[in-house]
């Protein structure tokens, strides 16, 4: 299992990832030491817990509002899916009719 130094707000800290996952990994910290030092500007000096802590929150936030935002995407999706379905059954109804009246047109 590799093991990758990772560093928030200037500390450094020894992670391990499985092969493979070091650059997700990497990426993964810095999102965190951006946060992490977001609140260490708006809070002052308020400890190393409080600040990780404060970090996750905001990620932790973040992630519950992408996650309204992908429930509220899917719903929109399954709902012009089925607009489109009732599209799709008004359109052969008024083609199977046309063709009827066309027939009929031509039969006599």
């Amino acid at each position: 299992m590799p093991q990758l130094t990772i560093h928030v707000n200037g500390k450094p800290y020894i992670v391990g990832c499985d092969d493979g996952d070091e650059a997700r990994l990497a990426a993964l910290a810095a999102t965190i030491d951006e946060r992490v030092r977001a609140a260490d500007d708006a809070g002052g000096a308020i400890g190393d817990t409080r600040l990780m802590l404060m970090g996750a929150l905001v990620l932790a936030d973040e992630a519950a509002t992408a996650g309204e935002r992908l429930a509220k995407a899917e719903a929109e999706v399954a709902r012009l899916r089925a607009e489109l379905e009732r599209a799709d059954t008004r359109a052969v109804a008024a083609l199977e009719a046309a063709a009827h009246k066309i027939e009929a047109m031509a039969s006599r």
